[in-house]
């Protein structure tokens, strides 16, 4: 009986679980949106939406730009919808002006408020690119691809203008000459007499001598305004500084330095060189010629080869630069590595002082200037000191003030780190009330951060002439923005000069011309129009 109930206990429970419904498979619906088409789909397994799209049975071929919401790396879930956005790319370029800008220059030849028009204005043209989207046929904002591409560069319209402002008389002895904005001026007995002695605007400051007289001028003007070599510049001479009189064009051209000879009526000395495309600007030449003209046409009457041209030493591709005593019986020369006279008979070089040059990593190399004594026997230069660090020698950013004379039996550094436009300069003698004895000054440009002074910025010193007692004279403030120069505008930039007295100087200081008193630092600016450069002071 027993055995019965448990058979029949078994049985029910098969019957019982014979009858219950089968488990519903899991499955998921998505939607799929793409083409214009909503469609749903059945996924009975678990996958992203990149898997889901991959299927044969979706039937969507998708470009490299479409568009995917949600993205592909989601995974799916019932009820997703899943969008297909069709992406086209398209690109366009147009052509458009470039407006050109209005330049207005001071020029002090002008009366003041007085417009001319120096270059008329022409608008440029550029090309711009631009990537714009179509998104199921509806187009986005473009986007701009790159930088324009300038097809015809704009011509400034340049207009000068008579300055309005008034400056202070100040009186002037001797002959004051400048370049400015690319002409020649002369200043006399007043800093309101100043004229100009060209108006073609295209002296290229390689050169620019008065002679000591203060009569007669040499420059060069630049003979082309194009891009093609032909000669470096030309040779031009203005034989009386006193009248109205046009310049005479020598026959001499591709100069890089040329000056009168001290005490030599209508005689001067140059070097030439040749000119070259970038970035070397020139190739010198190193020679020296001595000519005598004319005076009143400008003829070669006599033509004198002192020095054969040669490589010039160590970059001696940006030439050599020369200096006279003030008698005129003796020449300096510096070079990149050296300081010392030319032999006038024998053609030869003589060192007195020599240093590490210079690498500049630029297209110009530096020389240093050369200073005479009033006596003509001690030579005041700038000399290149050795490192200061762990730099190269000729990467050392140490420049000396330094005194030789013209024996060679002592060189002495007089002041250290000056900078390399320290330029130092001997001043004539000066008969003081109070001393039995002439006295004289050397000037020179501290650089303000010594280590950093090939474009950093300078303070004007007047010491002894043996370099003590330096006294700070200009600018009054060192609040002020200092003296600046530019390597590469000429084989050594002319920063200042020294009044023929002894009493003064005049430097280029953001682009004017300024005096200053020697002793009391008193200033006064001279010019308005930013231009000036290449400051001469001759009897």
């Amino acid at each position: 009986m027993r055995v019965k109930i448990i058979f029949l206990t078994l049985f029910l429970i098969f019957v019982a679980a014979a009858c219950q419904p089968a488990e519903e498979e899991n499955v998921i619906y998505v939607e799929l949106q793409a083409d214009g088409r909503l469609r749903t789909f059945a996924i009975d397994s678990p996958m992203t939406v990149s898997e889901f799209l991959s299927q044969s049975e979706v039937d969507v071929e998708l470009g490299p730009l479409d568009r995917i919401q949600p993205p592909r790396f989601t995974q799916i879930y019932d009820g997703l919808r899943i969008t297909v956005r069709r992406v086209e790319e398209q690109q366009n370029c147009e052509q458009r002006e470039i407006p050109f800008k209005r330049q207005v220059v001071l020029n002090e030849g002008l009366a003041p408020g007085e417009e001319r028009l120096v270059q008329a204005g022409q608008n440029g043209v550029e090309e711009v690119c631009f990537r714009y989207y179509i998104v199921d046929g509806v187009a986005e904002e473009p986007t701009q691809i790159g930088q324009p591409t300038v097809i015809i560069e704009p011509i400034n319209e340049i207009v000068s203008i008579g300055p309005s402002g008034e400056l202070e008389p100040v009186r002037i002895s001797g002959t004051l000459a400048y370049i400015g904005n690319g002409n020649a001026w002369i200043i006399r007995n007043s800093s309101t007499a100043k004229q100009p002695l060209t108006t073609s605007g295209d002296l290229d400051n390689l050169v620019f001598s008065l002679s000591d007289d203060g009569q007669q001028l040499l420059f060069t003007r630049k003979t082309t305004d194009n891009d093609e070599i032909t000669a470096l510049n030309q040779l031009w001479y203005l034989p009386d500084t006193n009248i109205d009189r046009e310049p005479i064009q020598l026959t001499i051209a591709d100069v890089l330095w040329a000056a009168w000879i001290p005490g030599k009526a209508n005689t001067f000395s140059y070097s030439k060189g040749e000119a070259r495309q970038a970035p070397t600007l020139w190739n010198a030449s190193n020679d020296l010629w001595i000519a005598r003209i004319a005076p009143d046409t400008g003829e070669i009457l006599d033509l004198e080869e002192v020095l054969e041209p040669s490589t010039g030493g160590l970059y001696g591709w940006w030439g050599t630069f020369f200096q006279w005593s003030p008698d005129g019986e003796k020449l300096a020369f510096s070079r990149a590595d050296r300081v010392g006279l030319v032999d006038l008979e024998s053609g030869e070089l003589v060192t007195l002082a020599q240093y590490r040059e210079f690498s500049t990593t630029q297209p110009w190399s530096w020389r240093p200037n050369i200073s005479w004594s009033p006596d003509g026997e001690l030579i005041a230069t700038t000399v290149h000191g050795p490192p200061v660090g762990n730099e190269s020698p000729d990467r050392s950013p140490a420049f000396n003030v330094a005194i030789t004379d013209v024996e060679g039996r002592f060189q002495a550094d007089v002041v250290d780190s000056a900078g390399m436009w320290s330029t130092p300069q001997f001043s004539n003698l000066i008969n003081l009330p109070d001393s039995p004895f002439p006295q004289g000054y050397i000037a020179y440009l501290q650089a303000r951060e010594p280590y950093s002074s090939i474009s950093g910025e300078y303070d004007l010193i007047v010491a002894d002439r043996d370099g003590s007692n330096p006294k700070r004279i200009f600018p009054p403030d060192t609040n002020q923005p200092g003296l600046t120069t530019q390597g590469g505008s000429g084989l050594a930039p002319q920063n200042f000069t020294w009044s023929p007295d002894g009493t003064q100087i005049a430097l280029i200081y953001l682009g004017n011309l300024w005096i200053v008193d020697a002793t009391s630092g008193v200033a006064h600016q001279l010019t308005l129009d930013g231009g000036a450069s290449n400051p001469v002071w001759t009897r």
